[in-house]
């Protein structure tokens, strides 16, 4: 009897040893990772270059509505990115890394939602202060990131805005 209950432990062992193995195995390396989210980002980069083209000259020229409208679009497009980024594997050491990352990007988004309403209702200064807090939230999501030497993934608000 004692025998089989050593047996049934090797093998629950042996079971939880290979299921560890094998989801570590799954998990990608942080070259990998970049090779899949540069991608993804690259478009994003292109999408806003495309969404924000002439922004500035808008809010200088008072068209604040349609100003507004250019960033709920790079909004909407930040949210598609950042669901695309979220559903790659991470690599297990940067795990928390990542998601901090995520979490910034998340808050891009919504900040790219709450210029675009300031603009909407004719709040230039609001905006303005706005667009403040989405670099600085920007700069700390590229620098939780800078061990990975992003080139599309770095987060430049400030190229549109």
């Amino acid at each position: 009897m004692k025998l089989a209950g050593t047996t049934s432990l090797a093998l629950i062992a042996l079971t939880l040893t290979m299921a560890v193995a094998a989801s570590a195995a799954a998990a990608p390396t942080r070259e990998e990772y970049k090779a899949q989210v540069e991608p993804i980002c690259k478009a994003n980069t292109k999408a806003n270059e495309r969404i924000l083209s002439g922004v500035r000259k808008q809010v200088k020229e008072g068209e604040l509505k349609a100003a507004g409208g250019q960033f709920s679009k790079a909004a909407k497009a930040l949210k598609k990115t950042l669901a695309e980024l979220q559903a790659v594997p991470q690599p297990s050491a940067d795990s928390a890394r990542l998601t901090k990352w995520l979490g910034y990007v998340k808050s891009e988004a919504e900040l790219f939602e709450r210029v675009a309403k300031k603009l909407k209702s004719g709040d230039k200064v609001g905006a303005q202060a706005m667009v403040v807090r989405l670099t600085h939230t920007a700069n700390q999501a590229n620098n939780q990131v800078l061990a990975f030497e992003f080139s599309s993934c770095r987060f430049e608000p400030s190229k549109f805005t």
